[in-house]
């Protein structure tokens, strides 16, 4: 473990590293990787980048969480690690196929994908897939291998090199961020494809079973695993609206009352296309499929931050209009955060006069055709926007930076940070760049308005209650405590969605399933350790490559107080800010001045 392959001259090697300790098969591992096989400064599109994909030694499992890949590589779109998970059925299709991890190097010199079969991975011929979305691929491949065949795939934004292009799994579920759907293209590889049913074997599956058995009995009683197993899921948007301060409206600009609807649970009715079973062995069937009527429905695979990202942020409430960009997305193999914020940039810059002819807050009927133009790279101005906001605010010039709400040059998940200064704190500083999934929201702990069955599970790593608003050394603390918790779910493939502290999945649960798998004692401090194994493995190859840019939010989270609202007047002030940093960086042992 893992196979290397070199697809410049289609050799396939075995790299035994299971003696080393600590990795679990996972992002740790493909971050040693890419710090002894490339050289610093590398581009991502050279032929000699490293592209990474594991289930590793606990993904792919039959068991609640577990159903979890990672994919790993220095990202076109920030210049340091990239590294976005794919839930779903692909963990368990590499695991069958007799895969742990794989380690990609080269360029095909034709389209190509691979296939993983039997223990064995061999490289094939894809021209005839060129140009299409990432559903017709997953047909083509699996009408040669076979209908159970699980496909990795992207889709013409990864042709055409778009930084922030995806890849999709099994047709609706995406490795998003950071632009790995790029580095695919770059090396001219269409697709992995893991054909075969071997079950991932685990030590003790009766533990196994008690684990999957109580985590279904909690299903009743978790607010949020409820949530995420009911219809429509806790990424279908639903009920009152949103308080201002919650989310992005308007790229951030829209302080105050937003005027945006949120769906009725019946706006949903009829659009759903797959609502259970997504994750082998996983009752909580948080990734369900929904889309209007339009010819690609499957790819509809429905992430938290979609409605936000391709909805409210570009000044949109329609709900077939966001299914519909959100279907179109994964068919065509673009992340809807970064092309969410992407566009919304574009449409403040419009509307402030600084990019003409561009597109504008709220135009849902243009929308279709914006994303398409990006995938394609069509036109000038899809052409720019392909390279994200950061970019193209360099090239239309300094007055449009302040528009692009951007860190290390990754558009912002849309939660607002002003309000929940820890997501702040975790954007600006996790060194892969921003994710929303990093670390638990702050509303969770505020002592009155939190989830109180979950602060004995946060105390256990030293995240004591506090009110939400609050931005001092001690939430820069806690904050840099729960990123390392999430970490370590992270280095170890497990669902961020399924555990601790928020989750059925608690920490003894946790500790007793990844017990009961492996067949060696594991605890927590095994975990909190591999998260901060992973967090300064990213953060080493972030300083090897330059940084990736300063642990900062763009000036309006600092600038632009809330104005209306519960959370009137909340704002990250900047000295506040910099000690709540200060402290976090020291809670995880860095020095302020490696970046």
């Amino acid at each position: 473990m893992p196979f290397i392959v070199n697809l410049t001259s289609g050799d396939v090697e075995r790299e035994y590293r299971s003696a080393e300790p600590g990795h679990y098969g996972g992002s740790i591992l493909g971050l040693r990787l890419l710090a002894e096989r490339t050289p610093a400064g590398l581009d991502p599109y050279d032929p000699r980048a490293l592209l990474y994909v594991a289930a590793g030694m606990l993904g792919g499992t039959a068991a609640p969480g577990l159903a979890k890949a990672v994919f790993l590589a220095k990202s076109p779109l920030t210049g340091v690690a990239g590294e976005a998970h794919a839930l779903g059925p692909f963990a368990a299709g590499m695991r069958g196929a007799g895969a742990k991890a794989l380690a990609v190097t080269g360029r095909a010199g034709r389209l190509s994908y691979l296939l993983i079969e039997g223990g064995e991975v061999s490289l094939h011929d894809a021209r005839e897939l060129r140009g299409l979305g990432t559903g017709a691929t997953t047909d083509a491949l699996r009408a040669r291998h076979g209908a159970a065949a699980h496909v990795a795939a992207i889709g013409p934004a990864g042709e055409n090199l778009v930084r922030y292009a995806s890849v999709v799994t099994d047709g609706a579920y995406a490795a998003g961020r950071y632009g790995l759907g790029a580095v695919f293209g770059a090396k001219n590889l269409k697709a992995i494809v893991c054909a075969g049913d071997a079950p991932a074997e685990v030590a003790d599956p009766g533990v196994v079973a008690g684990v999957a058995a109580a985590y279904r009995a909690a299903l009743s009683t978790n607010p949020l695993a409820a949530l995420q197993a009911g219809e429509p899921g806790f990424a279908g948007w639903v009920g009152d609206p949103l308080d201002p301060g919650y989310a992005s409206v308007r790229n951030f600009s829209v302080p105050g009352a937003t005027g945006m609807r949120v769906p009725g649970a019946t706006g949903y009715d009829g659009r759903a296309v797959a609502t259970t079973g997504a994750c082998p062995g996983c009752p909580n069937d948080c990734l369900k499929v929904y889309a209007p009527d339009i010819p690609e429905r499957r790819s509809g695979g429905l992430g938290q931050e979609a409605f936000l990202s391709l909805g409210w942020n570009l000044g949109i409430d329609d709900l077939d209009t966001v299914l519909t960009a959100n279907a179109l997305c994964n068919d065509l193999g673009l992340d809807p955060v970064s092309l969410g914020g992407t566009l919304a940039f574009a449409m403040e810059c419009a509307q402030r006069g600084l990019l003409a002819g561009g597109p504008a807050f709220g135009a849902a009927a243009a929308l279709p055709g914006l994303i398409r133009d990006v995938a394609a790279r069509g036109g000038a101005l899809g052409d720019l926007l392909a390279e994200g906001a950061a970019r193209a605010a360099a090239k239309l010039g300094p007055r449009t930076a302040a528009y692009a709400m951007t860190v290390k040059g990754a558009e912002l998940p849309c939660f607002d940070p002003r309000i929940q200064p820890g997501i702040g704190l975790g954007y600006a500083i996790a060194p892969g760049g921003p994710r929303y999934d990093a670390l638990e929201h702050d509303l969770d702990f505020d002592p009155d308005a939190g989830l109180a069955y979950s602060f004995p599970e946060a105390r256990r790593v030293g995240a004591e209650p506090a009110p939400v608003a609050l931005l001092d050394a001690e939430r820069g603390r806690r904050s840099a405590r729960l990123l390392r918790l999430w970490s370590g779910l992270d280095a170890l493939n497990l669902c961020v969605f399924a555990s601790t502290p928020t989750r059925p999945l608690t920490i003894d649960r946790l500790t007793a399933l990844v017990t009961a798998v492996l067949g060696t004692s594991f605890t927590l401090e095994d975990l909190l350790a591999a998260g901060q194994r992973r967090l300064d493995g990213l953060r080493t190859y972030a300083v090897r490559e330059g940084g990736g840019g300063p642990d900062e939010l763009p000036d309006r989270m600092h600038d632009e107080p809330i104005t209306e609202g519960p959370h009137r007047g909340a704002v990250l002030e900047r000295a506040a800010f910099e000690r709540a940093r200060a402290a976090f960086h020291a809670e995880l042992g860095w020095h302020d001045t490696e970046v």
